[in-house]
């Protein structure tokens, strides 16, 4: 069987200016990630991120201190490849479109609770929604994004992506047979931690989820556990 494992990306900068970019408990949760990844996996046979900052130097981060290499079967390296369609949901889009918070005017859990009513909205309106992307467009731009993954790994390959919650939520999501109602994407999205480590296998059967947000590697390290 092959294996992906999907990466949520460290601890943005919640309340600053410039929002994706770690914090610095974010590069340490990326470290982490790097270590742990070390442990339990061989060589990457693909290594992929989204394109937005905070995906990118979770990538880079994890992958320098896992020191195991991206390596093809001819043994040449690979690269990490950036693919937009690892990137996560316009969180302004659907706030401008559903609610009327915003980050700079409100609190963490404020924010929180209006973005989760927001994102419920979304969810509910569907293909007819007023946002750029739609949820139902959201969910397929992503599975399309891991079906390529899946397709470039050989037999016994692994690959992983550094990502985001609501993109793990949404393939977790459908893997689990329950995209299209919505429900399930927001009590996953809602509980993925920054850097949990959520693992897929594919074989004859198909793609299963195996393990979903795992953070076991935080516990009494030197690292903080954060969902937001």
């Amino acid at each position: 069987m092959g294996a992906v494992f999907l990466v949520r990306h460290g601890q943005a900068s919640f309340g600053e200016a410039d929002y994706d970019r770690l914090s610095e408990p974010g590069r340490e949760q990326a470290v982490a990630v790097g270590a742990e990844l070390a442990r339990r996996t061989g060589p990457f046979a693909s290594v992929r991120c989204g394109s937005l900052a905070r995906q990118r130097d979770t990538a880079t981060l994890a992958l320098g201190a896992a020191g195991t290499p991206a390596v093809a079967p001819s043994g040449v390296a690979y690269e990490l490849v950036e693919d937009f369609r690892w990137n996560e949901y316009d969180h302004i889009d659907v706030l401008t479109h559903h609610s009327p918070v915003r980050r700079e005017e409100t609190e963490p859990r404020a924010f929180q609770a209006g973005l989760d009513a927001a994102l419920a909205d979304w969810v509910a309106a569907g293909e007819d929604g007023p946002c750029a992307e739609t949820f139902p467009a959201f969910a397929a731009r992503t599975r399309a994004a891991l079906d390529e993954v899946i397709a470039s790994l050989g037999k016994g390959e692994q690959g992983v992506v550094f990502t985001s919650g609501g993109v793990i939520g949404v393939l977790c999501a459908g893997l689990l047979g329950s995209a299209a109602s919505g429900h399930t994407f927001l009590a996953l999205q809602r509980v993925t931690v920054n850097g949990g480590i959520t693992k897929l296998v594919s074989g004859r059967g198909g793609v299963h989820l195996l393990s979903f947000n795992e953070h076991a590697h935080f516990d009494g390290g030197p690292a903080p556990l954060t969902y937001r």
